[in-house]
């Protein structure tokens, strides 16, 4: 659908409405800000937007309209910031997604991060590359893992779990284990996938 100019001024004072978490705004309202004297006029173009799919009425209560959400696209995760392959750094839940091709995601709830440091580097996994994880609470000794210690932050380690301590290993020669009690190490997830840039 090709928008008349005026139906693009009515999609973005509704987005701006929903960028700044204000209420949409009544039809009356709508031809306050357009400067529109006649909500006659305006109705024709609501209803062109309605037809197209962009907007919907609110409920009958209120006399007005509002964007239709965006459906995420299919192959995109969640992007839930950074983690560090080096020093342990808490992974900050972003309003983000991230473009990930089906190949390096499973059917299970999947995420991702970026990767700081240089702590996995032999394992192929370098400093700014994007890992793709699986959620889950379980991993297979050998995995590498999301793991949250001592509840408070987030480290991308390869795991062996062994009665009375986990211990989370660097794959980078120069770096120690980090042994913990059991407790003290939670698994967020296992990686899957890998992507990265060369620009």
């Amino acid at each position: 659908m090709r928008l008349t100019p005026r139906q693009q001024e009515i999609l973005k004072v509704l987005r701006q409405h929903a960028a700044d978490g204000t209420p949409a705004p009544s039809l009356d309202g709508l031809c306050g800000l357009l400067d529109l004297r006649s909500r006659g006029s305006l109705h024709k173009q609501v209803q062109a937007l309605i037809a197209a799919g962009l907007v919907e009425p609110l409920d009958r209560h209120h006399r007005g309209i509002h964007l239709v959400p965006e459906e995420p696209a299919p192959d995109t995760l969640p992007f839930l910031g950074k983690i560090a392959a080096g020093r342990p750094i808490e992974a900050l839940p972003q309003a983000e997604t991230i473009q990930v091709p089906p190949r390096l995601r499973t059917a299970r709830p999947c995420y991702v991060l970026q990767v700081t440091g240089d702590s996995m580097c032999e394992a192929g996994i370098l400093d700014g590359d994007y890992v793709v994880i699986e959620h889950r609470q379980t991993a297979e000794n050998g995995e590498i893992v999301v793991a949250l210690i001592h509840g408070e932050e987030t480290t991308l380690k390869r795991i062996i779990q062994e009665p009375g301590r986990v211990t989370l290993l660097p794959e980078n020669s120069t770096l120690e284990p980090i042994t913990l009690a059991p407790e003290d190490v939670e698994i967020q997830g296992v990686l899957v996938g890998q992507m990265r840039a060369y620009r």
